[in-house]
């Protein structure tokens, strides 16, 4: 199935998803990586909010390459998915305390993750390797950037307006389904069988 989703998106049409439909976002798409996950989560511990609100938006595990235009706005020269397992032991947190609607990255999460996502209302969504230039397509606006001086670039909040940003397969829906670990079968699998014919 595929589905195009719009920010922030109702819990219910997340919990409609199951792993292995196709997803595209429009609306409010916000990068974070280790760092930033990690300084939202201290501000919630001192109970200050941090400077996007994250709740029916997307997450995207993004150290983007960005550069400012003759006009002094910021574009985006390529977007590539983050490998998420990096974000797997904060990101059930982060969930839990901010309910961003769909998780974006590259590789799969684990349990942690799949059992937040069951909980709270939360997908999975995987975008291809090397989809930086399809990802930097989708994405129509630099609306802001947070915390760029203290982080840097690559680690800090950037902000961005999307349409049909996508596609992303669903990989952890909130029904307990993860196609992580099948899909890593499925292509041990097949490169056993691709090695036997080479041999053979």
């Amino acid at each position: 199935m595929e589905h195009h989703l719009k920010t922030p998106v109702p819990e219910e049409e997340i919990r409609n998803l199951r792993a292995g439909d196709l997803i595209y976002v429009t609306g409010t798409v916000v990068t974070a990586r280790d760092e930033a996950h990690l300084k939202a989560l201290e501000l919630n511990e001192k109970g200050e909010a941090p400077p996007v609100d994250f709740k029916g938006n997307g997450v995207f595990h993004c150290g983007p390459i960005m550069q400012k235009d003759d006009g002094g706005e910021w574009r985006v020269v390529a977007a590539g998915p983050t490998t998420s397992a990096r974000m797997e032991i904060f990101q059930d947190e982060f969930i839990k305390v901010y309910r961003p609607s769909v998780i974006i990255g590259k590789g799969g999460m684990g349990k942690r993750t799949a059992k937040a996502c069951r909980e709270y209302g939360c997908v999975y969504g995987a975008f291809t390797g090397g989809a930086a230039l399809l990802a930097a397509r989708g994405i129509k606006k630099v609306r802001d950037v947070f915390w760029l001086e203290e982080l840097g670039m690559p680690e800090c909040l950037w902000v961005y307006d999307v349409e049909d940003f996508g596609p992303m397969i669903v990989t952890i829906d909130t029904h307990g389904g993860n196609l992580t670990a099948d899909v890593g079968a499925r292509v041990a699998e097949r490169r056993d069988q691709l090695i036997e014919e080479m041999e053979g």
